[in-house]
């Protein structure tokens, strides 16, 4: 595979371009389930729920699918249950994140045991064609405090197990961990649906074997926060690109490497933001990302590689809708 042009120039991503085109994204990686879209923060009420307003937003932005991420067994049923209550629109992911791992052996979360846990895992993931991913599963080797490395390694490889059963693709996560992570799932890949890296922070030569073992990577804003991880988008081929928040985390922030390509940027849905304590119905909240913020992600991503926002925006639906189907199907 080739690596894509690349320039800082805004010009072949000028916003008046973009006048004709109507974008069409998928948010691959959303945590609605988090309390935070609730007005919660730390355990104490803060605002009122606007979790329907973050969806409007979305909306408004162009966003046409999102994908919930489920990282864990009680988690996974919250984000069932949202998906029903948007149906075609939301869609989710079934699995225990690595930093979750310890779940797997802890009787207050598995009162039947690690392979009651698994199982219920593995029920759920099949209960209904909202489930587009099974996932969050992976290896993460910079929170070794939540879950021990051997433990991660441990339920990674017995959740693989339950995904070559049930032949959904995956939702990948790999963070300072790639040996280890590539070690497990690349023998696996022939009995396997493909999958997306997501929220990807790693080195080229990662992406790269990552691309040529078929895989697909997400990109959000902790995908772009230094002038290392920009060089990796530029080489990023757009067939392997997926778009993503990761919200309520992740958000571009001024300080980033990437925040200087959002120069002239149209405004997100409820810019600007407010602080928690000062919240206003309609409006985002500081420090908190949201779907809605996903333009600024691709309009990064198009001015990184000189590209249109559009070939950006269209090679990202095509490849969603390739691995995971969202209900949609493929222009021929």
């Amino acid at each position: 595979m080739t690596s894509t042009p690349a320039t800082t120039s805004t010009s072949a991503t000028s916003l008046a371009e973009m006048d004709d085109y109507i974008p069409r994204y998928i948010d691959v990686g959303i945590n609605l389930t988090d309390p935070i879209f609730s007005g919660v923060y730390h355990g104490k009420q803060a605002h009122a729920s606007d979790l329907d307003a973050v969806i409007s937003r979305a909306k408004a932005t162009g966003c046409k699918k999102l994908m919930v991420t489920g990282s864990d067994l009680e988690e996974s049923r919250e984000a069932l249950k949202l998906a029903q209550l948007h149906p075609d629109y939301i869609f989710t992911t079934v699995g225990v994140h690595p930093c979750s791992s310890t779940k797997f052996e802890d009787p207050k979360h598995a009162l039947a045991g690690s392979a009651a846990y698994l199982a219920d895992l593995k029920a759920l993931a099949q209960s209904s064609p909202a489930v587009a991913a099974f996932g969050e599963i992976g290896l993460d080797y910079d929170r070794l405090h939540f879950a021990p490395a051997d433990v991660q390694r441990k339920w990674f490889a017995a959740q693989l197990d339950v995904a070559e059963e049930i032949g959904l693709p995956l939702f990948l996560h790999s963070r300072a961990a790639a040996e280890d992570f590539e070690k497990e799932l690349f023998p696996r890949l022939p009995r396997l649906k493909g999958g997306l890296v997501h929220s990807f922070t790693g080195t080229k030569e990662e992406m790269w074997r990552l691309v040529n073992a078929g895989l697909y990577v997400g990109i959000n804003g902790c995908s772009l926060k230094t002038e290392e991880n920009l060089e990796v988008v530029k080489e990023l081929p757009l067939d392997r690109l997926m778009l993503e928040t990761d919200g309520p985390w992740c958000e571009i922030r001024p300080s980033h490497a990437s925040a200087k390509f959002l120069k002239n940027a149209s405004p997100v849905p409820g810019s600007p933001a407010v602080k928690k304590e000062k919240f206003v119905e309609g409006r985002m909240v500081k420090g908190r990302n949201e779907p809605a913020a996903i333009s600024h992600v691709a309009l990064v991503i198009a001015r990184v590689k000189g590209v249109s926002v559009q070939e950006v925006t269209e090679a990202a639906w095509r490849n969603t809708v390739a691995l995971f189907g969202l209900g949609e199907e493929l222009e021929v």
